[in-house]
């Protein structure tokens, strides 16, 4: 699956959680019924995933946690709070050029329409 399909899947699953759910809910109650929901989709999810920090011959095992990564290829990173901050998209941008990745998906369930609080994030590492 290609990542603008992978993408439009992920966005889908988080789409038909929000619907069910409605905003308000914490955090991990959404990160663990969209991994169920991803999962039922046929898709491989990483839940938590470690992302160590190489600088040098120094390597810190976890200087962040990735919500979710699914199918090796995108980094998912869940919100619920009022409003996303420049520090949420420097967040996804940190984990993507760690784990050298391509694409993340930002998500703020606290949203009343969830594709407004979507944001595609992309780094050219």
């Amino acid at each position: 699956m290609e990542l603008n399909e992978l993408s439009h899947a992920i966005i889908g699953a988080a789409i038909e959680v929000h619907r069910r759910l409605g905003p308000g809910l914490l955090e991990s109650a959404y990160r663990v019924c969209l991994t169920y929901e991803l999962r039922k989709r046929g898709l491989r999810v990483v839940e938590e995933q470690a992302v160590p920090i190489v600088y040098d011959e120094l390597v810190l095992e976890c200087g962040f946690r990735a919500d979710l990564i699914v199918n090796e290829s995108i980094v998912v990173e869940l919100k619920a709070k009022t409003a996303l901050h420049p520090a949420d998209e420097a967040q996804i941008m940190s984990h993507l050029r760690l784990l050298k990745l391509r694409l993340g998906l930002l998500i703020n369930f606290h949203e009343v329409k969830l594709v407004d609080g979507i944001r595609r994030v992309i780094c050219g590492y």
